[in-house]
């Protein structure tokens, strides 16, 4: 920043910002008055559009850059024009990327680089880079606005990094592979931003996917309301956010499986099972079959119902749609046969019935039953010789009739059953299907693929995070969510902490750009073959240096084809470990959450220890992450971030069946200060870990 102009640069910034927001003030007034007077076909558009404008306020304009041409370009959080001349660039633009990407070796015709801090409407701050070494400017080379972001306490709530993206992360926002696009990074590398900055960036130069729709998925409520200020603050308001179990047939989950049982609940042959267990529902009688109609016997022979059967199977369609197809050939063959037998009293021209027919040459008593039934009008014939009683309408009508006949449809159900997706899973799975677990959603919804029950909305891109978590079978009811298969999957291999995740394996190597054979492509290649690309973060902006040195190890071991990322900070504070008891630890607890008082602190711990430390710290249940302190398990505290962290009962967490993992997980949660409590000696994992008595 220029020493001895200061003032001067920041008064002439101050003054830009404020015709910015007064150009933005008029379009609000435009978008609000187009809104009062809209249609309703016209009025989301512009309840959007006052959103997008209303977000995008805090934090406006947000950077500058000047061109060794001369000409200058602001950058921002939306595009501001006057008279077709840019005022601001929308930062997803292609001529705001060297905001993000413009570098000493590689200026990219940047001159100098302005980072503009504001608050409202008012600039606080200014960070100049000179890219250009022989402009001779008095400059302060950069890092400061990415450090005082690092820094800054936690709020409980995710804050976008638009201001602050790195080479590394715009790379991956700016990605334009069509296919499934798989984010690997380790803690603190900012790769759930980056997924949702890079739907945002998609949503920006793909304008057709807000029509198609927008959906990001998470592995639970606490992590969606951590992330839920992200997409608005990008002026994205349209995006649905779900957990995977309510993309899902709506049951009561009432269970939770022992990690055995959800390990098979989650392979992928569970496709199979559950589709054979709707094929062998679909029986041909061995034997002639007699259906009573009106008082008439029809035969169903088992050759016609295995043509029906079969010309039903051989459409595609789904379970009971199919049914359908196949009820109707079956009683079309059975209208027939009873039209034929109508159709066997035939008139000569003098009114004899020259076969069948009551003994005075009309129909009998049951030919009319049926007729009536069929809304069939029987015309006597004239005296211009015989005719035939039934027309085409006529044996339509039959079909209709025999179709809405319940002992029909009882013989026909007995063949080809319509079927319930709990009825076909419980029936799978040998239970009553009275309560769920989360496990058996991803099964309830293949059962209603196979079934043809109305399934959830689909969506032109899908973000997935923590992705490493899914099942086999929870992919295949995601990807039935995502016909394009046009997606955004985010996660750690390290972190998996679900012993269903996949069957997902660490690569043998992983470096960046690769595509390996034995990790992420396991579970993608089935479902989009080549179109995947493995992308990697390698920068751990969130995890101080004295963390990753005690995390790093359980990787190491656990992991080693993946590399830890690298820390660019230091905390200047050690961890540190304090032996304790069980009995004792909720004491300590409440006396080291009483004295936090700077920043959020999260006690990490298994969940048999929640409800003693609950009863001894007062939390909210379920966490609230805005609250000082919460209490989580390690699968909680995925993806989230706080200034201090307390993990609890290491050896406990151990002992789960992905017990590394979980411990990687709780012991990387923090952007300052961690400290462990353990019950009896530590784990020989953390013995290294400095001990304090207090």
């Amino acid at each position: 920043m220029p020493s001895g102009n200061s003032r001067n640069e920041t008064d002439r910034e101050q003054e830009y910002l404020t015709t910015l927001h007064a150009e933005a003030d008029a379009l609000r007034e435009q978008a609000a008055a187009r809104l009062a007077d809209a249609a309703p076909a016209t009025a989301p558009f512009w309840r959007a559009e006052l959103d997008r404008l209303a977000a995008a306020a805090d934090g406006l304009c947000f950077g500058r850059l000047d061109l060794r041409d001369g000409s200058r370009r602001y950058v921002g959080r939306l595009g501001l024009f006057r008279d077709d001349e840019p005022l601001l660039l929308d930062w997803r633009a292609p001529a705001a990327r060297p905001f993000y990407t413009a570098t000493l070796a590689t200026p990219q015709g940047v001159r100098r680089r302005r980072r503009i801090t504001t608050r409202g409407r008012e600039v606080l701050a200014l960070e100049d880079e000179l890219l250009d070494t022989e402009a001779g400017d008095d400059v302060l080379v950069g890092g400061a606005a990415l450090l005082a972001t690092l820094t800054a306490r936690r709020t409980g709530r995710m804050a976008d990094i638009v201001t602050t993206l790195q080479a590394e992360q715009d790379r991956i926002v700016r990605d334009d592979h069509p296919g499934v696009l798989v984010v690997q990074g380790g803690p603190g590398t900012g790769k759930t931003a980056v997924a949702l900055h890079r739907l945002a960036y998609l949503l920006y130069v793909r304008p057709h996917l807000r029509t198609r729709g927008a959906l990001v998925v998470g592995p639970n409520h606490v992590f969606l309301g951590y992330i839920g200020q992200v997409l608005p603050g990008l002026g994205e308001h349209a995006v649905v956010t779900s957990t995977l179990a309510e993309l899902g047939p709506a049951v009561p989950i009432g269970r939770t499986d022992p990690p055995e049982t959800a390990v098979a609940k989650g392979r992928a042959e569970m496709a199979g099972r559950i589709a054979a267990a709707v094929r062998s529902r679909v029986r041909a009688p061995d034997e002639p079959v007699d259906l009573l109609f009106e008082q008439q016997v029809l035969r169903l022979e088992p050759r016609a119902c295995r043509a029906a059967i079969d010309a039903a199977a051989a459409t595609g369609l789904p379970h009971n749609q199919a049914r359908l197809v196949f009820q109707q050939r079956l009683v079309g063959e059975l209208a027939r046969e009873l039209a034929d037998g109508m159709e066997n009293v035939v008139f000569d021209e003098t009114g004899a019935a020259l076969d069948g027919g009551s003994a005075d040459g009309r129909l009998g008593e049951a030919d009319l039953r049926a007729l009536a039934a069929a809304g069939v009008v029987v015309v006597e014939p004239g005296p211009d010789g015989p005719r035939r009683i039934l027309d085409d309408t006529d044996v339509a009508r039959l079909r209709t009739a025999l179709l809405a006949d319940a002992g029909v449809g009882a013989v026909l159900d007995e063949v080809w059953p319509p079927l319930t997706a709990p009825e076909v899973v419980a029936r799978v799975l040998g239970t009553d299907g009275d309560t769920w677990s989360a496990a058996d959603v991803p099964l309830l919804d293949e059962a209603a693929a196979v079934l043809g029950e109305r399934g959830g909305a689909t969506f032109g891109h899908v973000v997935v995070d923590e992705a490493q978590e899914l099942s086999a079978m929870a992919w295949r009811m995601l990807f039935r969510r995502c016909p394009t298969r046009s997606m955004t999957v985010v996660g750690d291999l390290a972190q998996t902490g679900d012993p269903a995740g996949g069957g997902l394996r660490p690569p043998v190597s992983s470096l960046p750009g690769t595509t390996d054979s034995s990790g992420w492509g396991d579970i993608l290649r089935s479902h989009v073959d080549g179109r995947w690309r493995l992308a990697e973060l390698t920068v751990n902006y969130r995890t101080p240096v004295e963390v990753m040195a005690v995390a790093a190890p359980l990787l190491a071991a656990r992991h080693p084809g993946l590399r830890a990322p690298r820390s660019v900070r230091h905390a200047g504070e050690h961890p540190w470990r304090r032996r304790t008891t069980v009995g004792e630890l909720p004491d300590v607890l409440a006396g080291l959450a009483a004295r936090h008082e700077d920043g959020r602190l999260a006690i990490i711990a298994p969940s048999v220890h929640h409800a003693r430390i609950s009863a001894a710290v007062p939390v909210t249940v379920p966490p609230e992450l805005t609250d000082p302190v919460v209490v989580l398990t390690p699968g909680q505290a995925k993806g989230l971030e706080f200034d201090v962290v307390l993990v609890v009962d290491p050896a406990a967490i151990l002992a789960g069946p992905l017990g590394h993992n979980d411990l990687y997980v709780a012991l990387t949660r923090t952007t300052r200060q961690l400290g462990i409590l353990h019950p009896g000696p530590p784990p020989a994992e953390l013995a290294g870990v400095r001990e304090r008595t207090a």
